[in-house]
């Protein structure tokens, strides 16, 4: 797939830093060639493993391109990650060589990974660290082996990739955890054949050709790698790299400028974007509009189009997946018509277990089962009794890097993986998640208390920037970050912040049932601590010390 898209688009862009650098599919393809030579000059085996950390940019995605088609293994790393959980990928992975970003190069200590072999720094490809002669000289003299390879000029016809198998190991990707540890999931490539075969049809098909995409996830996650990068890649689309942290007002301003052909999200995003940009400007007659016979269809219209105006005006869909979407939001989005849609997967699976097309998105959901996975829930009755979500295909891992036990306690004898989350399917096959497993709290009577639910709907209140429901003893607290933003420009202290939240905390119980009421709300001066995909890193809050 990879050889098929840099052949049939050679002439085209391919990557580009965003405010950078652009390089077309034959550059890349040169790229990959060098890095190959680099490879091979080293003694690199097939299925030796390359570590690579560092922020999205166009060298990252041709260090990653390289090792895949030279038939090593990939261990992309978190760039959020600690330097003591870097040291603990490279050295856990056995990965002989490593691949560093420009931050993340002068933030680690060598010393911690004595088994690297080389260091190799991602915007030039230069050497940070050898600890052979060999890497030292295939270095030096690379240009020069490119040369006497290749005498004339290097051409379509020279590119030709390792032949993988399906049961390969491609990659290892160590999952931030919302717990504290890490552990190594192996995608085989039929994994990530299946998900990208299952993308370019679902999504791919949709879009134009040569069209601009924007890479806001990390590539380093598999939701990004897949879904973004690969998918763009393989189709033959431009596509564009933040480089930089991406926050809200970066991904807008790049969105403006780039016009993506489809916008692929976390929630937090796309729930910032319509707060601030879009709320403001629906005042209470403008609601009344909406609802309004005859003209409510064109006014809702009109507020759809300002929304897709705010995402680059030209995206075929907004597709969310990571974690829920609020559900004031999307019901908001829906109500106007807007493309909006839902995946759910897993690291495990590649990442996609659920995906639907925006036509046949039902609020509340992400989907149903995507191509050459099987799915079900583990219930007596799945349609209304929640129950564990269970999959099976060719998109679920090997299993846990050198971690046998936690593999046997995932995949079961029949090769269901078992995902850990609560969900129910609708009759048709559309599955609506409740929570994960390891969340689910106790209630007073003995009942199950879902705290992601109350969360979405204290998220959508007064002066609440985020929030977190725990249990301390016998009652449900509710830990809230608040929009420290607004309540600046409104001049609120801490007392008034206290005072709108006990409010909020009464309105919330009126639209919660008895067992799951809670009992206070308390105020957090930090923003919650979250994994790179911008999950809150619970663990961290459910002591009774907080």
């Amino acid at each position: 797939m990879i050889e098929d898209a840099i052949v049939n688009n050679w002439y085209k862009d391919a990557l580009t830093d965003y405010k950078g650098a652009t390089l077309q599919y034959h550059d890349v393809a040169r790229k990959i060639e060098k890095l190959h030579i680099m490879f091979e000059s080293i003694g690199l085996q097939k299925g030796d493993k390359v570590a690579l950390c560092g922020r999205n940019s166009s060298m990252w995605a041709c260090a990653f391109l390289a090792t895949l088609t030279y038939g090593a293994v990939a261990v992309p790393i978190q760039h959020e990650f600690t330097p003591a959980q870097v040291y603990n990928v490279v050295n856990h992975s056995d990965a002989r060589l490593l691949f560093v970003g420009d931050v993340v190069a002068t933030q680690l200590d060598y010393e911690q990974m004595p088994h690297l072999e080389g260091i190799v720094y991602i915007p030039d490809f230069s050497i940070v660290l050898s600890r052979s002669e060999q890497i030292t000289y295939a270095r030096e003299h690379l240009n020069e082996v490119f040369g006497k390879k290749y005498p004339k000029y290097f051409r379509k016809e020279h590119v030709h990739y390792y032949n993988d198998q399906e049961e390969d190991l491609a990659l290892i990707n160590y999952t931030s955890g919302t717990t504290g540890f890490s552990k190594g999931v192996m995608l085989p490539y039929r994994a990530l054949w299946s998900n990208i075969s299952f993308v370019e049809r679902a999504i791919g098909s949709k879009l134009p050709k040569n069209a601009n995409a924007l890479s806001i996830l990390p590539m380093a996650h598999m939701y990004g790698m897949a879904c973004e990068f690969l998918l763009q890649f393989c189709i033959g689309n431009h596509q564009f790299f933040l480089t930089r942290l991406p926050s809200p007002t970066v991904i807008q301003a790049a969105m403006a400028e780039i016009h993506p052909c489809v916008v692929i999200s976390v929630p937090l995003i796309i729930e910032k974007i319509i707060r601030k940009k879009i709320f403001p400007l629906i005042t209470p007659s403008l609601r009344l509009l909406m609802h309004m016979p005859g003209i409510g269809k064109k006014v809702r219209q009109h507020i759809c189009d300002l929304v897709k105006q705010e995402m680059g005006g030209n995206a075929y869909e907004v597709v969310v997946g990571g974690a829920g979407l609020n559900k004031e939001i999307e019901t908001f989005l829906v109500e106007i018509g807007f493309p909006i849609t839902m995946g759910y997967g897993t690291t495990e699976t590649g990442p996609l277990i659920t995906f639907s097309d925006w036509h046949d998105f039902e609020p509340g959901s992400c989907g149903t089962v995507v191509d050459n996975m099987e799915m079900k829930v583990l219930s007596p009755d799945p349609v209304n009794v929640p129950g564990e979500v269970i999959s099976r295909g060719l998109n679920v891992m090997l299993g846990y890097y050198k971690n046998e036990q936690a593999t046997k306690a995932t995949i079961d004898e029949d090769g269901w993986f078992h995902t850990g989350d609560l969900g129910r399917i609708s009759a048709d096959g559309h599955l609506f998640i409740r929570g994960r497993i390891k969340n689910m709290l106790l209630g007073s009577n003995g009942q199950n208390v879902y705290p992601e639910e109350i969360e979405d709907k204290l998220n959508s209140m007064t002066m609440v920037g985020e929030s977190l429901i725990v249990q301390r003893g016998d009652h449900l607290v509710g830990l809230v970050y608040p929009d420290t933003e607004a309540a600046e420009q409104l001049g609120f202290k801490e007392s008034d912040l206290d005072a709108i939240m006990e409010q909020n905390r009464q309105e919330l119980n009126q639209l919660l049932p008895a067992f799951c009421k809670i009992s206070k709300i308390q105020l957090q001066d930090q923003e919650f601590e979250k994994t790179p995909k911008k999950s809150i890193k619970r663990y961290l809050y459910n002591t009774e010390n907080q």
